[in-house]
């Protein structure tokens, strides 16, 4: 007769599947993949840890199109998982993103082992996609024409306790020619606002404190129902959210610019003194070929109004430099609009070819030599700028909220590392009593560097927050366990404004 303690030895317990996203390109990318994260999870699957490098059971690489070499860097990408998947049966590959949008058959011709390819229109498919592979053991390529669900109504899971992205739109109406993202995206689609408050009203109910509002081109928002003045009506509306104590937003559009978003800004206490605005270039001419609706003059009469109504507001823009056709007359006006604008940061990027724009054909492109003489002076001079502007800050009271992975050095140093309310990144003296990402700290500033602050004085005062507590919450919750599968602890951080990159940017602001 057999006892029970021999029959529950006797149960197989199976592992859960593990997964692993990677994510290229711009933040509608990393909202994405929080999504995918989200469906995975709540499909069955569990991260796998960190460091894991392709060693999973779905790997999901979740693509950017905008770059000359994109589709090199996934094939190659793809080419070293190749081995790994014939040595671990049952693994699968997926594909996502612009890039699969753009690419559709042709990734499974160049890749046979990749199992499943979808598009930026229905990442809400993937666990259905993955399910219909196994079954069917051959690849699935499905692409929707347009967008199926916003992203933000698909299962989350987000890699900030206390900081989240919230879409409020897909999609761009604009024809820069250096982009290519309105052909993957498609035309903008506007969320209903009620939508929007309420998914930032529940993210404040699990401890989130800080929001950034997302999309293409954000300041657009409200042109489906023709209300040039929706965008500042949701800032004023996020004011109103009890426990919602930082706004962000990106990325504008010069072109929809108005000054009602600038009064919302300054007038909407939880609305951050931070603002994203891409130049691309200081040329008139310029601007006219890659189709850009503004020029200097109203570029700058943006900023100017900006400073007024705010004047501790740190700007950060995106340039391109060596666009088809760019001469040094034109290159010098960007320079000058970088001198006059005072940039806290500028995200610089070396025009690159994009398959499939008008400014990949056009006339007159600029030898690679003269491009990147003319970025390394852009870049020394917005250093310059960058680290002047960071000394004026020296001698101020900021109030931090804690963040967690942004400060490398922070374990030697003994230091922690935090977000300033205009997002500039400062590290402070570790205090005595604990402090949880989340949580907010009161310093002094004592020393500026060009993309970094310190405040390496006594910490005045700690804020135990209920975003700190969110953040412990998690932690304690996804602890390893003593006998199961290593979850892997997600990198927590609120999300940053935009990527740091030396190549083409996205472009579609």
């Amino acid at each position: 007769m057999t006892s029970s303690s021999d029959r529950s030895q006797a149960v197989d317990v199976q592992e859960p599947k593990t997964y692993e996203v990677r994510t290229y390109g711009c933040q509608m990318n990393v909202h994405d993949s929080e999504r995918l994260s989200g469906l995975l999870e709540g499909a069955g699957y569990v991260r796998a840890p960190e460091g894991s490098d392709g060693d999973a059971d779905v790997v999901v690489f979740n693509t950017c199109a905008v770059r000359e070499n994109a589709d090199n860097r996934l094939y190659g990408n793809l080419g070293r998982l190749a081995p790994m998947k014939t040595k671990r049966p049952g693994m699968q590959i997926a594909v996502g993103g612009c890039l699969a949008q753009k690419d559709r058959d042709t990734i499974v011709k160049k890749a046979p082992w990749v199992d499943v390819v979808f598009g930026t229109h229905n990442i809400g498919k993937l666990p259905v996609l993955l399910e219909r592979a196994r079954v069917q053991e051959e690849a699935q390529v499905e692409i929707a024409e347009s967008l199926e669900a916003f992203p933000s109504t698909l299962p989350t899971r987000r890699e900030s306790a206390y900081a989240a992205w919230v879409s409020i739109s897909v999609g761009c109406n604009n024809t820069c020619t250096f982009c290519i993202v309105p052909a993957l995206r498609g035309k903008e689609k506007d969320r209903r606002t009620g939508d929007i408050l309420a998914e930032i009203e529940a993210l404040v109910g699990e401890g989130v404190s800080e929001i950034t509002l997302l999309g293409q081109n954000v300041n657009a928002y409200g042109s489906d129902i023709g209300d040039r003045e929706a965008f500042s009506k949701l800032l004023r509306a996020c004011g109103q959210i009890e426990g919602l104590e930082r706004v962000r937003f990106t990325s504008p559009h010069p072109r929809d610019f108005t000054d009602d978003v600038i009064a919302a800004m300054a007038e909407t206490p939880n609305v951050m003194p931070q603002l994203h605005m891409p130049l691309q270039s200081g040329s008139d001419p310029v601007l006219k070929a890659m189709r850009r609706s503004y020029r200097q003059d109203r570029y700058l009469g943006i900023i100017e109004k900006v400073r007024a109504a705010i004047p501790h507001a740190a700007i950060t823009t995106d340039i391109i430099v060596g666009f088809p056709g760019e001469t040094e007359e034109d290159f010098e006006q960007t320079m000058h609009v970088a001198r006059e604008a005072r940039f806290s940061a500028a995200f610089t990027f070396q025009y690159s070819k994009r398959p499939g724009t008008p400014a990949a054909t056009m006339e007159n492109q600029i030898p690679k030599e003269v491009v990147q003489a003319r970025y390394e002076r852009l870049v020394a001079l917005q250093e310059e700028i960058s680290w002047d502007e960071n000394k004026k800050q020296v001698g101020r009271t900021l109030e931090l909220m804690v963040a967690e992975g942004e400060g490398r050095k922070d374990g030697a140093t003994h230091r922690l590392s935090g977000r300033a309310p205009d997002n500039r990144l400062v590290h402070f003296t570790k205090p005595d009593q604990e402090v949880r990402p989340g949580d907010v700290v009161t310093v002094e500033i004592t020393y500026a560097a060009p993309h970094h602050l310190l405040a390496e004085g006594a910490v005045l005062d700690v804020r135990r927050t209920r975003a700190g507590d969110a953040w412990e919450k998690r932690n304690v919750a996804e602890a390893p366990k003593p006998a199961g599968v290593m979850l892997g602890l997600p990198r927590i951080g609120a999300p940053e404004p935009l990527p740091v990159a030396t190549g083409s940017g996205c472009g579609c602001d």
